[in-house]
């Protein structure tokens, strides 16, 4: 029997131990907070962020991260991004020697502009790659899991043994799971989208309607592909359910945060108050900060990450970065 322990208690950490727990496996949900952890044991239902899906008998919740990891054969770890570092920290001591190591966050490290894998890769102390770490992603809506839609997903890494050992865990009930050796392409397809999201958003709130969407989701998928070439994943990678499936989900979903913080920002609203309101953290915020610096660094044009960082970051109005883009010199199509 599969043990797993699920790192964070949040919407998509709570789905995922639901899935898992549904297939027959023996769940450890972690919680940061001792409250938290306390309330999920007794209540048996994530009233914050999954009301009305009750946690099966073998789901177990605590806030003692050593004890949660402890004879775990798969370790899924889904912090929000940029407090992944202090976690992967403090868990990396207890892991279990061959456990897989599954990052089910989306984003980009500020400062050491890092992915995840290379986070916690240095954290293990094995320099910027570990072949026992893997990333999932895939358009994956929490409560959609958590109430047993038909979904995709992908489980990327380097070593094929432990991704398909990963994806038959994973592909059980209604969630198909698929591989791919191209760990770099999924995690930056899985960050960058989340910015190409709050970009449909700010057209959305401004009041434009779907041939502006469609442009911004095919040009932002564009960028998210040239970035990602220059960081050395694979074309194909970005067609496919990490790339513009994940995308087209997370641009045009009624349940996307990233969308949702776009969409006031089009309004005119400001960010603090947007966030302010927030319960959930909405990823693209930060990595729009990190994609303008890693684009610059890599000498990759994203136009359109660019304007939604000015508008986010610099005061820029919504409407003059469209009318910004829109005046851009005319290409070839490529």
């Amino acid at each position: 029997m599969i043990r797993a322990a699920v790192i964070g208690a949040g919407s998509w950490g709570t789905a995922l131990a639901l899935h898992l727990a549904r297939s027959g496996a023996e769940v450890a949900l972690w919680a940061r907070s001792p409250a938290t952890a306390a309330a999920l044991e007794l209540t048996r239902e994530n009233t914050g962020y999954l009301p009305g899906h009750r946690l099966p008998p073998n789901v177990q919740v605590s806030s003692d991260l050593a004890g949660t990891v402890r004879g775990a054969s798969m370790v899924l770890f889904v912090a929000p991004a940029q407090a992944s570092r202090a976690i992967y920290a403090a868990a990396a001591p207890h892991l279990p020697e061959g456990a897989d190591l599954v990052i089910a966050s989306k984003g980009i490290e500020e400062g050491s502009l890092l992915r995840l894998s290379q986070v916690l890769a240095r954290v293990l102390g094995t320099g910027d790659e570990s072949p026992r770490v893997m990333a999932l992603s895939g358009p994956s809506f929490a409560l959609e899991v958590a109430r047993g839609d038909p979904t995709g997903l992908v489980v990327a890494g380097p070593d094929p043994a432990a991704t398909r050992r990963v994806q038959e865990a994973l592909s059980t009930g209604n969630v198909r799971a698929y591989r791919n050796g191209d760990r770099t392409g999924v995690e930056t397809c899985a960050a960058l989208k989340n910015v190409m999201a709050i970009a449909t958003g700010i057209a959305e709130g401004i009041g434009f309607g779907s041939n502006t969407r469609a442009a911004l989701i095919t040009r932002g998928l564009s960028e998210m592909s040239r970035l990602g070439a220059a960081l050395g994943g694979r074309p194909e990678t970005f067609a496919g359910l990490a790339g513009a499936g994940d995308l087209i989900l997370t641009c045009t979903g009624a349940l996307s945060r990233n969308r949702a913080v776009g969409i006031e920002a089009g309004r005119g609203r400001r960010l603090e108050e947007i966030l302010g309101e927030m319960r959930m953290v909405a990823e693209g915020v930060a990595t729009s900060r990190a994609a303008v610096v890693l684009a610059e660094r890599q000498g990759v044009d994203m136009p359109i990450a660019r304007q939604v960082h000015r508008v986010l970051f610099e005061g820029r109005p919504p409407r003059e970065a469209v009318a910004e883009l829109l005046a851009r010199p005319l290409k070839e199509e490529a």
